[in-house]
């Protein structure tokens, strides 16, 4: 079952913005391009706009606002652009992620700049037209802006979180069972455990108790609390947490010396003297010598493919 992401066309290349240019991201397009399927959108372009194009925005209440022209405030393609937005977002249920344009009166995810009739700025208290129907029609989501994938800890999380919703999809459309919703859980255990320790200890006898004949109104307050946890970035000292954890199940399996090292990486991942990478490697090499199914098949030992490199700064 392929990955598949929506995404901003401008963001892949495509020359669909207001000035006839694009807004390529090289991270996007190539490193992500080698193991996501892309469903690009424009929404702009959808309701008829050119490239080249006169500008528009985001005026009057930051809550409702209109989308009109910069120059000509009698341009109005709010009811346009809701309507085409309730046309296509339907079908994206197939989503396991989405990648917006920063900024944008149409795809901005927060702080887009809202102005009054008048012409003066309220400041960046908005959200585009688009992304603000996309987020409210699929909460649970992983969406995140082109601009802020500049930064490791928020590229990282949004790939994690787009893989783990995905794994999430195939459960779906496999058919959604009891067992299959605990498998689903214990995968992700010490992945929900480096981001959110309360939800760690709820969701786990939630789904113990689980009544068949309740399971969808179950499976949908379970996902929506399992990804509104992950959506927080780990922090060094959850991951640590983690990684003693980790480090547990080897206690018998190895030598004073061994424990010892591992203890040591972990200490210093802690006090950001290494990053993250390099205490995962060893214990996945410890794994490898003395397997443990149930570590095996955590995907918090590998929740995204490694030549992203993406715990290379963590």
């Amino acid at each position: 079952m392929s990955i598949w992401v929506g995404v901003s066309a401008c963001v892949l290349g495509e020359k669909v913005r207001f000035d006839g240019g694009h807004k390529l991201s090289r991270f996007v397009a190539d490193e992500l391009g080698r193991h996501f399927r892309f469903f690009p959108l424009c929404p702009e372009m959808a309701v008829g706009l050119s490239s080249p194009r006169p500008t528009i925005r985001l005026v009057g209440n930051a809550e409702r606002p209109r989308l009109v022209g910069t120059k000509d405030g009698s341009w109005d393609i709010t009811d346009d652009l809701h309507a085409y937005s309730d046309k296509v977002l339907p079908g994206l249920g197939h989503l396991a992620g989405y990648i917006l344009c920063g900024k944008s009166p149409t795809c901005g995810m927060e702080r887009v700049k809202v102005y009054t009739p008048e012409g003066e700025g309220l400041g960046k208290v908005g959200v585009g037209l688009f992304a603000a129907r996309l987020m409210a029609a699929y909460p649970n989501l992983p969406i995140e802006e082109d601009g802020r994938l500049h930064d490791p800890l928020l590229r990282e999380n949004f790939v994690m979180r787009v893989m783990t919703y995905h794994q999430w999809l195939v459960l779906l459309a496999e058919g959604l069972s009891v067992s299959g919703l605990m498998a689903f859980h214990r995968r992700h255990k010490f992945l929900l455990l480096a981001h959110n320790q309360k939800l760690y200890r709820e969701l786990g006898p939630l789904i113990a108790k689980a009544d068949p004949a309740e399971l969808p109104a179950l499976a949908e307050r379970y996902i929506t609390d399992f990804m509104a946890a992950l959506a927080h970035p780990a922090s060094k000292k959850d991951h640590s947490n983690v990684l003693m954890h980790l480090q547990g199940f080897f206690k018998k399996a190895l030598s004073r010396e061994e424990k010892g090292e591992l203890r040591s990486l972990i200490d210093q991942y802690r006090q950001g003297l290494v990053p993250l990478m390099v205490p995962l490697t060893l214990i996945n090499h410890h794994l490898s010598r003395h397997p443990v199914p149930y570590l095996a098949e955590q995907s918090y030992l590998n929740p995204y493919p490694v030549d992203l490199k993406l715990r290379y700064g963590l």
